[in-house]
C-alpha cells in the first residue's frame, strides 16, 4: 500500500469514529433530557395539575413531540430564520452607507410608530426632557 492508500484508510476510519461518537452523544443527550423531563414532571405536575406520573419513554415522547411542534426543524433554530437572518441582516448594514443607515433607521421608525394605519408615538406628540429637574422646567415657563 502506498502512502496515499493509508492516509484515505486513516480519513474514512477517522469519519467513521466521528461519526459513532456524534451517535453516542445524541443517545446520551437524549436520555439525559429525558430523565430531566421526567423527574421534573413527577415532581412538580402531579402535585400542581393532579395529573399522574409519567415514565422514561412517555418523557421520551414529550421531547418527541416538543421538537415537532416548537423546535425549528432544522432550519437554524425557533422561527425557520435563526442566527443565519441575523448574519444576514449584518451584513446587508454593514454594507450601507451612512446615509442608507439613517434612512433605513428612519423608515423603521416610521413604520413601527406612525404613519401607517394612524399610529402615533408611545407617548403622543410630548418631548420629555429628562436632563432638567423640576425647578428648571419652572422657570423656563
Amino acid at each position: 500500500m502506498n502512502l496515499k492508500t493509508n492516509k484515505k484508510l486513516y480519513q474514512m476510519k477517522n469519519k467513521g469514529f466521528k461519526i459513532a461518537g456524534i451517535v453516542v452523544l445524541v443517545i446520551a443527550a437524549a436520555t439525559a433530557f429525558s430523565f430531566a423531563v421526567m423527574l421534573l414532571w413527577n415532581a412538580l405536575i402531579p402535585n400542581i395539575f393532579g395529573l399522574g406520573t409519567i415514565t422514561f419513554w412517555q418523557a421520551l415522547g414529550l421531547l418527541v413531540l416538543s421538537r415537532i411542534l416548537f423546535g425549528g426543524h432544522g432550519h437554524g433554530g425557533p422561527g425557520f430564520g435563526g442566527f443565519r437572518h441575523k448574519n444576514a441582516m449584518r451584513e446587508k448594514w454593514m454594507s450601507m452607507t451612512p446615509e442608507q443607515q439613517k434612512e433605513f433607521i428612519n423608515k423603521r421608525k416610521e413604520h413601527m410608530c406612525g404613519g401607517r394605519f394612524g399610529r402615533r408615538p408611545f407617548f403622543g406628540d410630548r418631548h420629555f426632557d429628562f436632563e432638567t429637574t423640576d425647578s428648571e422646567k419652572k422657570d423656563n415657563e
